[in-house]
């Protein structure tokens, strides 16, 4: 698939490395390398360390041998060792100290319970350089390829992100956090369009502190809107859709979606119709422009916008044009330690097990987020569902397979068409998709989270040893 010397991850290849007399250097590039997640069945699967492609009983289909470059070592995609197996957790001493013989970033093609392929990206956060950011289209309502929100933001590796209100406005249904901000709050509970998880409320997000670290958290957005003598309560931003009775702050950063659509359906039906009493109210330079229908159109530079309906609209409607307003807003945050970067998803593994029942019925394709060694590593996964004999993996399966590659919490992400993952082979410019998607790999979503590294330093090619620990 990607053009590239290739080198067959296996005991041949370390045993000729030894006999060389060559140091085992972690590569810096995108490598692929593949290794075999066996279970007794969707609930419980286990880690087979070792066991490589094409060899033994359930052993992951061969997509691709591990593929390397002459370039110096720590900056890039690589290929590892078993699945599950930690990152080096030493940190150097001087400048004389080796080298980590496991890269920041390591790309694995497994096999998933139940037979379907799978891919992960294991990111060790701790490493210099290395860091996750939120990928998005340009406005919340917009929406592109994985791989075109990577390549604009120059990521090394990304996957989907979030649900969205697929079809409508596209926006997604959970918190985004782009730069320590806040660009999109959740739904309600009801209109979020993903598989009901036990526990787990619309508000949940895969977080990333200032520290680098990833934790699983919740984001709740709300603010509050002065207008002379009264308060009033604005339920979240840029949301697509508004609580009944509520009041929603928008952007410029929405987009160019309908805002009357915000407005409509209930908390629990997408389909319900909508609110007949509904406004908005434009705010510019600290005060009311103009009260008036919602409407459509990107909103203009410096302006924001209140959107009522019913209770919500009643409130409203007692402004007029010159008055003062003031928006505060606020943020509520479970740990207390405000993210710099957060998208929204369902929690499915708790510290170490579910967070109550999960489907262990309904395959397809997944993507999903695992968090292990105190937040200091993060697995990036996705599960392939076009095969014939197979159809990706359960929620059951999935919090399992997260479970056994040592994922302590984890977050079901955005799945079925959307489930992607893109690299940048060596040398390249532009990512890869590297797993398989159920649908067109060009599909559009509303967000990513992209893996970003340095910049390797070139230099004169070198042999590259990979071996198994």
């Amino acid at each position: 698939m990607w053009s590239a010397a290739v080198v067959r991850v296996g005991v041949l290849v370390a045993v000729c490395a030894m006999l060389a007399g060559l140091p085992a250097v972690a590569p810096a590039d995108v490598t692929r390398a593949d290794a075999t997640i066996a279970g007794s069945g969707p609930d419980r699967p286990t880690v087979a360390p070792g066991t490589a492609a094409g060899t033994g009983a359930g052993a992951a289909p061969d997509r691709g041998a591990a593929l390397h470059r002459g370039v110096d070592a720590g900056a890039g995609v690589a290929s590892g060792g078993a699945a599950g197996a930690p990152p080096d957790g030493g940190a150097r001493t001087g400048p004389s100290a080796p080298r980590p013989s496991r890269p920041a970033v390591v790309h694995r093609e497994i096999t998933a319970p139940g037979g379907s392929s799978a891919d992960v990206l294991d990111v060790d956060l701790t490493a210099p350089g290395v860091r996750v950011g939120l990928l998005t289209a340009g406005d919340v309502s917009d929406r592109a390829s994985v791989a075109a929100m990577a390549d604009r933001a120059g990521a090394r590796a990304a996957v989907n992100g979030d649900f969205f209100d697929l079809g409508r406005s596209n926006a997604p249904a959970g918190p985004q956090v782009r730069d320590g901000r806040t660009i999109s709050s959740a739904v309600p509970a009801g209109r979020r369009l993903a598989p009901a998880v036990d526990g787990a409320t619309p508000d949940s997000v895969l977080a990333f502190g200032a520290d680098g670290r990833a934790r699983v958290d919740r984001v709740r957005f709300g603010a509050s809107v002065q207008v002379g003598a009264s308060t009033i309560p604005v339920e979240g931003i840029n949301q697509y859709a508004v609580p009944p009775g509520g009041v929603g702050l928008v952007t410029p950063e929405w987009g160019g979606a309908d805002r009357a659509r915000m407005l409509c359906g209930s908390d629990t039906d997408r389909n319900a119709g909508c609110s007949a009493d509904r406004i908005e109210v434009s705010v510019r330079d600290g005060a009311v422009a103009a009260v008036r229908p919602p409407g459509a159109g990107r909103l203009a530079p410096g302006e924001t916008a209140l959107l009522g309906r019913d209770g919500g609209a009643d409130a409203l409607r007692a402004v007029r044009p010159g008055d003062p307003v003031t928006v505060l807003p606020h943020r509520a945050l479970a740990e207390g330690s405000p993210p710099v970067t957060a998208v929204g998803g369902s929690p499915i593994v708790v510290d170490g097990a579910r967070p109550g029942p999960l489907d262990d019925r309904e395959r397809a394709p997944r993507t999903a987020a695992g968090i292990a060694d105190g937040g200091r590593r993060l697995l990036l996964v996705t599960v392939d569902g076009h095969e014939t004999a197979h159809s990706g993996a359960t929620l059951a399966g999935l919090a399992g397979m997260l479970t056994s590659l040592g994922a302590r919490d984890a977050v079901n992400l955005d799945g079925g068409g959307s489930s992607t993952m893109v690299a940048r082979p060596p040398d390249a410019r532009r990512v890869s998709v590297v797993n398989a998607p159920a649908q067109d790999a060009t599909r559009l979503v509303p967000n990513a989270l992209g893996v970003f590294t340095p910049q390797p330093r070139r230099g004169p090619a070198r042999r590259l040893a990979t071996r198994r620990p």
